[in-house]
């Protein structure tokens, strides 16, 4: 996870968006017709997975600036600059634990506000917890909403497949984007983080797709791109080999355009 992660639609059948939804997939159907250009083919992959923060969500303002902001009034001194790099060494140090995003993942986030500020008050800390829980803390990035409109009304699965703590499913909510995705698979809820295996054939499972018709997209070379193929999955790094979610859309959707 990179730092700026700290701190919706379709025409087929809706099915309850939850973890292990093994007895309500949707059944995919090879669409008939697409409005893009090279409208007879049949999209490239039948399901699409997306990381969730510095990918699909970006934060409303730069975490530093929001740590450094909510820190005036509790005497913290350090700037954005240094908050970045406090940061930076949270994340880059091994975690004792299995799970980083244990449940609600307090104790992590305790653990990496205190080494980015060098403040350890349980005032300060309850506020930026209880802000980054927000919808309006996150955005969605320019195009997405429009571009997975278009992907499930052609027919392609979706699912966030998401390094996260229990906060997340609310924030879809707000953010009205749940009711896109077939399965949220959050690793606060099934126990293993990107890069396992695990996570990935879970989003599989859930989908009831096979690893080959399925591409996956986010920030992470080694969470997302090395996870994804480790089992299987064909990548795309978010911002280095694809730029937009409607490039993401076309890849799929106009596939003699992009050569798998």
């Amino acid at each position: 996870m990179n730092v700026s992660k700290m701190a919706s639609f379709g025409v087929s059948p809706r099915w309850k968006v939850g973890l292990c939804n093994r007895h309500k997939r949707r059944q995919w159907v090879r669409p008939v017709s697409c409005s893009s250009p090279g409208k007879n083919s049949p999209p490239a992959y039948r399901a699409l997975l997306v990381d969730v923060g510095g990918t699909l969500l970006e934060t409303s303002q730069p975490v530093p600036q929001v740590y450094a902001s909510f820190g005036s009034k509790y005497g913290i001194q350090a700037d954005a600059d240094a908050i970045k790099k406090g940061f930076k060494k949270a994340f880059s140090e091994p975690w004792p634990e299995r799970l980083r995003y244990e449940g609600d993942g307090r104790r992590f986030w305790k653990y990496a506000v205190a080494t980015a500020t060098g403040c350890d008050n349980d005032d300060y800390f309850e506020e930026l917890y209880q802000y980054f829980g927000r919808g309006d803390a996150w955005k969605l990035v320019d195009g997405a909403e429009r571009a997975l409109k278009d992907l499930r009304g052609a027919g392609v699965q979706l699912a966030v497949v998401s390094n996260f703590d229990s906060r997340l499913r609310p924030i879809l909510a707000e953010l009205n984007i749940s009711d896109v995705f077939d399965a949220l698979v959050i690793s606060s809820e099934i126990g293993h983080e990107k890069p396992a295996k695990e996570i990935f054939l879970t989003a599989l499972d859930e989908l009831g797709v096979q690893a080959r018709d399925t591409v996956h997209v986010g920030d992470d070379p080694v969470a997302d791109k090395q996870g994804a193929n480790a089992v299987g999955i064909d990548a795309w790094l978010w911002k280095k080999e694809v730029k937009s979610f409607e490039e993401i859309k076309d890849r799929i959707l106009v596939p003699t355009s992009f050569p798998k």
